[in-house]
C-alpha cells in the first residue's frame, strides 16, 4: 500500500466465520462460586446467553452491510497501514472534525453520530453545524494493521493522524477523543496548534496542582472516585502495560474470553446500572468484539498501553494547551479529574456537564454527544 488514499471495504472471509462458530460450539465455560454475580468478574450465566447469541442469532453479514455503507478508507503513514472512515458533509461550509476511539471500543463507536454531524438537518439540527467527519482506527486495532515494529506509542500516533488530516487536504481542522483518543488528541493539539484549532474531550487529562487537598465536596467526590477505579479496576491497564503477549495469546484463542474481557468493560464503565445492555444492544456489543476477533488485533490493541508506557510518555507531564478547548462530563466517566485540575491544563472554553452518560459516550448517547460536539465547534469553525 502506498501513501496514497485507497477505498476499503469490510470482508471477512467465509472460512473465519466457521472457524468462530466452531469455536463458540465448543465454548468451555469456567466454575463460578454461587451467589457472586459480578463481584468477582464476568457472571457465567450472563456469559452462556451472549455466546449463545452470538453463535444462533447474531448476524456478522448483516452487521457487515451497514458497517460498509460508510466510507472506508487506507492510507500508509510512517509504515504503518491506517484504516479509517470519511464521512464528507453535504453542506459546503462543513466544519471538520477527527474522532478518535480508545481501549476496548472501534470505529464502530461513532456510528450513530457520523450522520448527525455529517447532516445535522435531518436530525433537528442546524445546517450551518455540519462536520465532515474522520475515524480512524487506531495502529493496531481492527482494520489498522498491527505495528510490527516498537515505538507505536500515543505521541507516534498523534503525528501520524496529524499527517493524516494534512493528506486529506484538511488546512483548518478539529479533534475530539475520550479514553486513548483524548492522550492522543491532545497531543495533536500540542503538534498541530496552527491547522488544529479545536480540541473537545470527553475524558480530558488534569494537571495536579501544588496542593492537590480538595476544595469542595464536589472535587472530593472526583478523586475518590478515581482513586476507587484505580483501587478496584485498573488491573486491566496494567497486564496490558507489561504482559500483551501472554494476555493476547488467550484473547486472540478464545472467542468466549475475548467477549468478557472487552463487554465486562462496556457494563463497568457505562452509565447502565450494572445491566450493559440498558446502554447497547446485544449486536452492537458483539459488532465491536468482531473487530478484534476477526482481525486478530487483541494482542496488538493491548500492545498500546505497554508502548506508551515503555515509552515514558505518559508519566511526563504535558504542556499547558493553548488550543481552545471544550469538555464534555459524563456523570459515569471512569477518570473525572476536578475541574480546576484540567483547567490548569488546557484552555477551557466550553464546559458541559452532561445529564446521563458514560466512557463510551458516543455510543451511549449519541444525540447528548453529537449535540454537545456541534456546539463547541461552532466556536472555532
Amino acid at each position: 500500500m502506498s501513501e496514497e488514499i485507497e477505498t476499503f471495504e469490510i470482508r471477512v472471509p467465509d472460512p473465519v466465520l466457521a472457524d468462530l462458530q466452531d469455536r463458540l460450539q465448543r465454548t468451555r465455560l469456567p466454575d463460578q462460586v454461587e451467589g457472586t454475580g459480578w463481584d468477582a468478574g464476568f457472571p457465567v450465566d450472563y456469559l452462556r446467553d451472549l455466546v449463545g447469541h452470538w453463535r444462533d442469532a447474531y448476524d456478522w453479514r448483516a452487521q457487515e452491510s451497514a458497517l460498509n455503507r460508510q466510507p472506508h478508507f487506507r492510507t500508509r503513514i510512517d509504515g504503518q497501514s491506517i484504516h479509517f472512515v470519511h464521512a464528507r458533509s453535504d453542506h459546503p461550509d462543513a466544519f471538520p472534525v477527527l474522532l478518535v476511539h480508545g481501549w476496548p471500543g472501534s470505529f464502530v463507536e461513532f456510528s450513530g453520530v457520523v450522520p448527525r454531524l455529517t447532516d445535522p438537518q435531518a436530525h433537528g439540527a442546524e445546517a450551518g453545524d455540519a462536520l465532515d467527519v474522520v475515524v480512524p482506527s487506531l495502529p493496531g486495532y481492527g482494520y489498522s494493521e498491527p505495528p510490527r515494529t516498537p515505538g507505536w506509542d500515543v505521541e507516534r500516533i498523534a503525528r501520524a493522524f496529524v499527517t493524516l488530516m494534512a493528506r486529506l487536504g484538511y488546512r483548518r481542522y478539529g479533534v475530539q477523543g475520550g479514553d486513548w483518543g483524548a492522550q492522543i488528541t491532545t497531543r495533536m493539539a500540542l503538534a498541530d496548534p496552527e491547522h488544529c484549532v479545536g480540541l473537545h474531550l470527553n475524558m480530558p487529562l488534569g494537571a495536579r496542582p501544588d496542593d492537590p487537598t480538595p476544595s469542595g465536596p464536589r472535587e472530593r467526590e472526583d478523586l475518590a472516585a478515581m482513586e476507587r477505579f484505580q483501587r478496584e479496576e485498573s488491573a486491566y491497564a496494567a497486564l496490558q502495560g507489561t504482559k500483551p503477549q501472554t494476555l493476547g495469546a488467550a484473547l486472540n484463542d478464545s472467542p468466549a474470553g475475548l467477549l468478557a474481557w472487552i463487554v465486562e468493560k462496556f457494563r463497568t464503565w457505562s452509565d447502565c446500572d450494572g445491566d450493559p445492555e440498558q446502554s447497547f444492544s446485544r449486536d452492537q456489543l458483539l459488532t465491536n468484539v468482531m473487530l478484534y476477533w476477526v482481525t486478530q488485533t487483541a494482542a496488538s490493541s493491548a500492545r498500546l498501553y505497554w508502548e506508551s508506557r515503555r515509552s515514558g510518555t505518559l508519566s511526563r507531564p504535558l504542556p499547558f494547551v493553548d488550543v481552545p478547548t471544550g469538555i464534555a462530563r459524563y456523570p459515569k466517566e471512569i477518570l473525572r479529574w476536578p475541574r480546576s485540575w484540567v483547567e490548569r491544563q488546557y484552555h477551557v472554553t466550553h464546559w458541559a456537564d452532561m445529564p446521563r452518560g458514560g466512557h463510551f459516550a458516543a455510543m451511549e448517547q449519541p444525540a447528548l454527544f453529537a449535540d454537545d460536539v456541534a456546539v463547541f465547534f461552532r466556536t472555532v469553525r
